[in-house]
């Protein structure tokens, strides 16, 4: 199914569970834009946070809070906070590098790991400076990709010390792993749980073209794969996916979207197949000039924006772990925070912590959909200016 979920089209190896993480470093904190902030993530489930400003992580799920001994939250919390400093220190490196002026800049980073059906274990480290590719690192090709000039100077120097691309290899293949099958095992009963979505096929007309958008609604897990068919063929590289984004209460939903001739309608189908459904479902656009709601195989539920990537998160400002998903119409378009004011930059990281960012944007560098570690990454051997 193409790069709206995890799960591709029947044959294809699934991914069975995932953990990853997501942090953001800042030059010039404020309020409500702490200096560092990270949020882990179990297949989609946002499980830990922690901030500079709250300086302390903290569980997101009951489970976790239960399951896990006092020695790991202070664990945890020690190396978030040497991974401030740090960043804090990369952060100057690259405003150095890249010739600019003191101010607002911004250093992204997810990583994580994945299980796969086939036994195997898949997994990626990418960088991002303002928004913008910087480097990555992927499991399966062990190699660094540069997205430009400056990326170019830290790759040489990660490959020149052949410690880090050995830290990498090391977390990805075995620690992340590891430490994702033991949070499977103290959340099992949430996390294993199967939610069928709703799907909603419609359809318009612009400039004598046909737009065929497939929505699916309210489905857990997040695994999904949504497709249109053309006859008896599936023609992803028509398709246009949004992204398997979050919903309040804990579900998923995502769109899939194609270009049609409008004498041509009646031979396209949305398929989709998902874990909840007993086996996958095929969806036509109704009368011509109506929508089709076709939810016989679930419920809708809210289903937020359709815009953007995102995989859940919490509020920054707001501590209680139900905060409200109002912000989550904010969308991480690859240009990210350059050339934002202070405030938007403010907003743009509260949205993505509520609402999670997967980060799509960040097309150049080809690292697969993003998979990403945990609060690990003591980059104190390996900062953007080691060498």
């Amino acid at each position: 199914g193409g790069p709206c979920g995890l799960w591709r089209i029947p044959g294809r190896i699934l991914v069975l569970h995932s953990l990853r993480y997501l942090d953001v470093a800042v030059s010039e904190p404020s309020l409500g834009v702490p200096q560092f902030m990270e949020v882990g993530f179990v297949d989609g489930v946002r499980f830990v946070r922690y901030d500079s400003e709250w300086g302390r992580l903290e569980p997101l799920t009951q489970w976790v809070k239960e399951a896990a001994d006092p020695e790991y939250w202070d664990r945890e919390t020690q190396i978030n906070e040497r991974n401030q400093q740090v960043n804090a220190r990369n952060l100057e490196i690259l405003r150095e590098r890249y010739n600019q002026s003191r101010g607002l800049h911004t250093r992204q980073r997810v990583y994580g790991c994945d299980l796969l059906s086939d036994g195997s274990v898949d997994g990626s480290i990418r960088y991002g400076y303002d928004g913008r590719d910087f480097i990555s690192f992927d499991l399966g090709s062990g190699r660094f990709v540069a997205a430009d000039s400056a990326a170019e100077i830290t790759r040489r120097r990660w490959e020149e010390d052949g410690t880090v691309a050995e830290g990498f290899t090391n977390y990805l293949g075995h620690e992340c792993p590891d430490r994702l099958r033991k949070y499977v095992g103290y959340g099992q009963k949430e996390l294993e749980r199967k939610e069928p979505p709703a799907v909603h096929v419609s359809g318009k007309e612009e400039h004598g073209t046909l737009i065929l958008s497939c929505h699916a609604y309210g489905f857990y897990p997040q695994t999904i794969a949504v497709n249109w068919m053309k006859g008896d063929e599936i023609w992803d590289q028509e398709t246009e996916w949004g992204g398997v984004v979050p919903n309040s209460d804990g579900t998923f939903h995502t769109w899939a979207r194609i270009e049609a001739l409008p004498e041509e309608r009646e031979q396209y189908r949305c398929r989709v197949e998902h874990p909840g459904m007993p086996e996958p479902g095929i969806f036509a656009w109704g009368e011509a000039g109506k929508v089709g709601m076709m939810d016989g195989v679930g419920s809708g539920r809210d289903s937020g924006s359709e815009q953007g990537s995102r995989a859940g998160s919490d509020g920054i400002e707001e501590r209680d772990q139900d905060s409200s998903q109002e912000s989550c119409g904010m969308e991480w378009s690859g240009s990210g925070a350059g050339g934002m004011g202070r405030d938007q930059v403010g907003l743009w990281i509260k949205a993505g912590f509520q609402c999670g960012i997967s980060w799509d944007g960040w097309s150049r560098i080809g690292a697969g959909l993003g998979r990403d570690p945990v609060g690990w990454m003591e980059q104190d051997w390996g900062g953007i200016g080691a060498g």
